[in-house]
């Protein structure tokens, strides 16, 4: 099976249970989106959106939100949560490495947790390009991945690894993840399309808000 599908799969097959834990929005994405309230946002992006939880936290300041997700399973219950708590977001079933969506129409987005489940460096380096395509020219994005800063590991240097997933019931599912060590990170920044803005390390992932390299 393409490695692509299989991640996709395999978050199909955990979508609901995994939704139901992750009833909240990340610190640094509200402290992100807080910091850029004030800036005109017509359009905002949730890039591997899950279960819309930061789409949600996008929908207060932009006029129009889009969230993006491989898993379709995943997509419903983003669609169920915003039914529920009464916010608008666009769904798209979308890989995060070819983006149906115009070039630099998109002022500030969110892509988190979703860089280090690209089973490639190709595939990951095309979704940094594909995110810089999208954003305006004046556009902002917060992009994380796990680190090797997280007290889970010992390595120093990225690696890739699989960690389960134990749904009801007791059934274990494994999920591909790339570890990113934090000048891989950065590194990985650099040769894309995108510029850093700034870089910290918290709660062991590594953070950068980044902005489209403009010619």
């Amino acid at each position: 099976m393409d490695r692509r599908a299989n991640v996709r799969d395999t978050y199909d097959r955990i979508a609901t249970h995994f939704a139901s834990t992750r009833a909240y929005a990340w610190p640094e994405v509200e402290s992100f989106v807080d910091s850029y309230a004030d800036r005109e946002t017509d359009v905002a992006l949730d890039l591997g959106c899950g279960n819309a939880r930061h789409a949600e936290v996008l929908a207060e300041p932009a006029t129009r939100v889009v969230g993006v997700d491989v898993s379709r399973g995943l997509l419903e219950t983003a669609a169920d949560r915003s039914r529920e708590r009464g916010f608008a977001v666009e769904l798209v079933q979308a890989d995060a490495s070819t983006l149906p969506i115009r070039s630099g129409t998109v002022d500030v987005a969110v892509y988190v947790a979703t860089l280090h489940h690209l089973p490639t460096r190709e595939l990951r380096l095309a979704s940094l390009d594909a995110l810089a395509d999208v954003l305006a020219s004046d556009g902002v994005a917060l992009v994380s991945a796990w680190s090797t800063a997280h007290d889970a590991f010992e390595e120093t240097t990225g690696f890739d690894t699989t960690v389960e997933w134990t749904l009801p019931g007791g059934e274990t599912v494994d999920r591909f993840y790339h570890i990113y060590d934090p000048e891989e990170f950065t590194a990985d920044l650099e040769a894309s399309s995108l510029e850093t803005v700034s870089f910290e390390l918290s709660s062991g992932n590594c953070y950068a808000v980044v902005k489209p390299v403009v010619d």
